[in-house]
C-alpha cells in the first residue's frame, strides 16, 4: 500500500488539488430523508383516483344543487324564517334525482345471459323477457348435418363390454334395493314389461287438419334484409325455423357451458359480434328500443358468473361501452343477485343451470371467494341422458336426434312432463307425445316407463352417466386466459381453494404446485386477493408448531375435543382413499396429515427449488384441462367447508340456509332428495341441515335476474362506469369499480 505523499511531491508532478470554490452542479441539493419518520400520501386517497374522483365531484354537485333548490323554495315562499316540511324536501329530491335518470327503474337494462336462456328486462319490470341464447343466420349446412347427432349411439350394442350400459345397469339395481328398502313396492319383470311394449308399438299418423296444435314454423320472409348475410334470428324463433328450409339456416350458440362457446366458432371476431348481435336484437325486439340513439339514456346492470374469465368480463364492458353506448353500466355476480333477489343475508346459493352448476356461499352481501364451485352438468345433460336411457329401453322414435331443432324442443318438453326425483311415482306408466315436424305429418307415438324417469336427474349425484366426453373440446382455442399485468407468464383469472378441491378429486396432480407440495394459502394463484386465506384442503388444521421449534405440540382446533364422526370422504371410483379434498377431520397435525393422504406443508421459500418445477401457466393449463364434474351433495359441503373455514358455528348457518335456484332445479322433488342426501353425508348435523327454494314463491330461473334488478334501484350504488372513466382507464376501471376484488 502506498503511503501518504507530501504535497510537494504533488506539486511537483502536477497533481496538486486547487478548489476554486466552484460547485459540482447548480442542480438544488435535496436533503436526506428521516427514515425513521417520513409520511406520504400519494395514491391514499380517494380523490388521486381517476376512478373514484368522478363519483365524490358528483355527490358535492347533487349536495349543492339541493342545497339551492332548498333556498329558493324557501324564496318562493316568501317566509325564509319558516323551514318547508320534509316531505316536500323529500319529493323535490326524488324529482331531481329521476330527472337525469340515475335513480329510474325504467331507464336501467338488466341483463342475465345463460348457458341456454338469455333473461333481460327493465329493472321497473316484474318478470324479465326470457329468450333461448339462438342465433339462426344462413349457413350452407344445418347444425344436424354438420355433427354427430345427440344422443351419441355409442351404447346401442348393448355389449357386456359398454361402460354406459353397466353404469345404468348398476343404477337400475341400486334404485330396486333403495325402494325396498323404503318399502315400496317393485315388481320384478317391470323392466321387461316396458322394453317389450316400446318395442312393438307403432306410429300414428294424424292429418294436419285434424291437429289443433300445430307449430306455427319461422316465416323466412321476415326477414328483415333477405339478400344480407347478417340478417338473422334470434330466440324461439330461431329454434323454428325449419330444418328443411331454402335457403338453409345453422343455429349457433354463442353461449356454451356457462362462458362463450368457442368450439363451434373458428374466429373470436365471429363469436363476439354473435353474441353483440343477441344482446342488440333482444333490446330491439323484446324491449321495444327499436332506435340505438337512445340507448345512451339507458343504464345497463350486467350479470356475470362467480368464476369469471376476466376476458369475457372486459369484451363484455367494450361492447356496452362501445357498441350500444349505454349511460353507465355495472356488473354484480349470480351468487350476489340470487341471494339479493331472495332476500338472504346468509345464503349457500346452488344455481341448477341447463349446462353448469354453480355454487357459493353468500354472507352479508358479499361472497366468500375461496367457496365458489362450478361444475359443467345441468338440466340440458338430464335431457341428453333421459333421452338416451328411453332409447336404450326401445324407445319408439329412434330417430331422435338432439341436434335437430324440432327434436330438442320434443326432448325438453318430455322431460318437463316426465322426470321427477319422487319414488312414490315410479311404476311402469303408458304416456303418449306427438311429433310435429315442418312440412311432415304429425306422429302420434305411445310409450311406457318405469326407473328413467328417476334416473335421468339422479345423474347430478352420479354425474358420470353423464355425456361428458366433448365438454372441454375448443376451451381457449379462440380467447386466452388473462394475465397479470406485472407478470406475463401468471395468469390471473379468478380461482377458489373450493374449486381446486373439485379439480382434485377428478385428478389429484392438479392440487400439487412445484415439488410436489401443496399450494399455501398465500399463494397468488389459489384464489383473487383477500386479506385472509385458508388452508384450502385443511382449512381444520391450526397445528402447525411454534415459531421458534418448541417441543411442546400445539393446541388442537377448536370443537376437535369431542370426537365427531366423519362427515364425507372424498374417493375417486369409490376406493375409498381420501383425495386432497377438505374433509372435517383428515389432517388435525402434520403426521396426520400425511397419514390421510394430504402433502406436507411447503418449504420456506428459497429451500430445495427444483428447476424443473411446473410454473404458475403449465399448472393453469392442466386444470383447464380438468372438467370439474362431482356429485352436487359433495360439491355443496365442500363450499360449505371452504367458506366457514372452520368456523363451526358459520358451518351450521350454511348448512340451515341452503338455497337452490335455476331452471335446471325445477324437477319435482329436487330438494327433498338434495336434503336426503346432504343429511346421509352429514348424520351429525341431521337435525341442522334445510334445503330450500327462493322466498316468496318465485319462480327459480328468475331470481338471480330479480335479484339484479334490486342492485340496480339501490341509491348509493358505487360500481357505475361511465364512458368518461371507460376512454381515460378502458379495462381496468374494473380494479376501483367491482363490489369484489378483481
Amino acid at each position: 500500500m502506498v503511503g501518504k505523499v507530501s504535497e510537494r511531491v504533488l506539486l511537483r508532478e502536477g497533481l496538486e488539488r486547487t478548489d476554486n470554490g466552484m460547485k459540482q452542479t447548480s442542480w438544488p441539493d435535496v436533503p436526506a430523508i428521516n427514515q425513521k419518520n417520513y409520511y406520504t400520501d400519494y395514491m391514499k386517497r380517494d380523490d388521486q383516483v381517476l376512478a373514484l374522483r368522478p363519483q365524490a365531484e358528483a355527490t358535492r354537485d347533487r349536495l349543492v344543487q339541493t342545497a339551492k333548490d332548498r333556498d329558493r323554495a324557501l324564496a318562493r315562499n316568501g317566509h325564509a324564517e319558516v323551514p318547508l316540511p320534509i316531505p316536500d324536501l323529500q319529493g323535490a329530491e326524488d324529482a331531481t334525482a329521476t330527472a337525469d335518470g340515475q335513480l329510474d327503474p325504467s331507464k336501467i337494462i338488466v341483463i342475465h345471459p345463460g348457458s341456454q336462456n338469455l333473461r333481460i328486462g327493465f329493472a321497473s319490470d316484474a318478470l324479465p323477457k326470457t329468450i333461448p341464447t339462438a342465433l339462426a343466420t344462413k349457413f350452407p349446412q344445418t347444425e344436424s348435418e354438420m355433427y354427430e347427432a345427440l344422443p351419441r349411439r355409442k351404447f346401442e350394442g348393448k355389449t357386456p363390454t359398454n361402460k354406459w350400459s353397466k353404469k345404468y345397469q348398476k343404477m337400475c339395481s341400486e334404485l330396486k334395493v333403495e325402494m325396498r328398502a323404503n318399502k315400496r313396492k317393485v315388481l320384478p319383470n317391470s323392466k321387461e314389461l316396458v322394453v317389450n311394449y316400446n318395442r312393438r308399438t307403432e306410429a300414428e299418423k294424424i292429418p294436419t287438419h285434424n291437429d289443433p296444435l300445430q307449430v306455427e314454423w319461422t316465416d323466412l320472409e321476415n326477414l328483415e334484409d333477405p339478400n344480407s348475410a347478417a340478417s338473422c334470428f334470434i330466440g324461439q324463433a330461431a329454434l323454428r325455423v325449419p330444418d328443411d328450409s331454402n335457403p338453409k339456416f345453422k343455429v349457433w350458440w354463442p353461449m356454451h357451458y356457462g362462458w362463450l362457446n368457442e368450439d363451434e366458432y373458428t374466429t373470436a371476431e365471429h363469436l363476439c359480434d354473435d353474441f353483440e348481435t343477441l344482446l342488440d336484437r333482444a333490446i330491439r325486439q323484446e324491449l321495444g328500443l327499436t332506435k340505438s340513439s337512445s340507448w345512451r339514456n339507458y343504464s345497463c346492470v350486467f350479470v356475470i358468473p362467480d368464476l369469471y374469465d376476466k376476458r369475457y368480463v372486459e369484451q363484455v364492458l367494450k361492447s356496452c361501452m362501445s357498441w350500444f353506448e349505454f349511460n353507465r353500466v355495472c356488473f354484480i355476480q349470480e351468487s350476489m343477485a340470487a341471494a339479493f333477489g331472495a332476500g338472504y343475508t346468509q345464503a349457500c346459493v346452488v344455481d341448477v343451470g341447463a349446462q353448469k352448476t354453480s355454487i357459493a356461499c353468500v354472507e352479508d352481501g358479499l361472497m366468500v371467494e375461496d367457496s365458489r364451485i362450478n361444475m359443467k352438468y345441468g338440466g340440458f345433460d338430464v335431457t341428453d341422458t333421459f333421452i338416451r336411457m328411453m332409447l336404450y329401453d326401445n324407445f319408439p322414435y329412434q330417430d331422435i336426434n338432439l341436434r335437430r331443432r324440432y327434436d330438442f324442443l320434443l326432448a325438453e318438453e318430455l322431460k318437463m312432463k316426465h322426470c321427477t326425483m319422487q319414488q312414490a311415482d315410479i311404476s311402469v306408466q303408458l304416456y303418449q307425445f306427438h311429433l310435429r315436424a315442418p312440412n311432415q305429418p304429425t306422429h302420434k307415438y305411445q310409450f311406457k316407463t318405469y326407473d328413467e324417469v328417476i334416473l335421468a336427474p339422479m345423474g347430478f349425484y352420479e354425474p358420470n352417466i353423464f355425456d361428458n366426453s366433448t365438454k372441454l373440446r375448443g376451451r381457449r382455442k379462440l380467447m386466452d386466459r388473462s394475465y397479470n399485468s406485472y407478470d406475463v407468464d401468471v395468469p390471473d383469472d379468478p380461482q377458489s381453494a373450493a374449486q381446486l378441491a373439485i379439480l382434485a378429486l377428478v385428478q389429484p396432480s392438479v392440487a400439487s404446485g412445484a415439488n410436489g407440495f401443496q399450494p399455501s394459502a398465500s399463494d397468488p394463484n389459489l384464489a383473487t386477493p383477500m386479506k385472509e386465506k385458508s388452508q384450502p384442503f385443511n382449512f381444520l388444521s391450526r397445528e402447525n408448531g411454534t415459531p421458534m421449534g418448541s417441543n411442546a405440540p400445539s393446541p388442537g382446533p377448536e370443537g376437535t375435543s369431542t370426537p365427531v364422526p366423519a362427515p364425507f370422504l372424498f374417493s375417486a371410483n369409490g376406493n375409498g382413499t381420501a383425495s386432497p379434498a377438505p374433509n372435517g377431520t383428515a389432517g388435525a397435525s402434520g403426521t396426520n396429515g400425511a397419514r390421510n393422504g394430504l402433502s406436507p406443508a411447503p418449504p420456506p421459500p428459497g429451500m430445495f427449488v427444483d428447476s424443473t418445477a411446473r410454473s404458475a401457466k403449465t399448472l393453469a393449463i392442466e386444470r383447464d384441462a380438468v372438467l370439474p364434474v362431482a356429485p352436487l351433495d359433495i360439491a355443496i359441503l365442500t363450499s360449505i367447508q371452504n367458506a366457514a373455514k372452520g368456523d363451526d358455528k358459520k358451518l351450521r348457518d350454511y348448512l340451515g340456509s341452503i338455497m337452490v335456484i335455476g331452471g335446471g332445479s325445477k324437477t319435482p322433488a329436487f330438494t327433498q332428495t338434495l336434503e336426503d342426501k346432504l343429511k346421509a353425508r352429514r348424520p351429525d348435523l341431521f337435525d341442522r341441515i334445510l334445503v330450500s327454494r327462493s322466498a316468496r314463491d318465485m319462480d327459480e330461473q328468475v331470481v338471480t335476474w330479480k335479484g339484479a334488478s334490486v342492485f340496480a334501484k339501490l341509491p348509493a350504488n358505487d360500481s357505475w362506469i361511465t364512458p368518461f372513466e371507460f376512454e381515460r382507464l378502458g379495462a381496468r376501471v374494473l380494479h376501483h369499480k367491482v363490489l369484489w376484488a378483481w
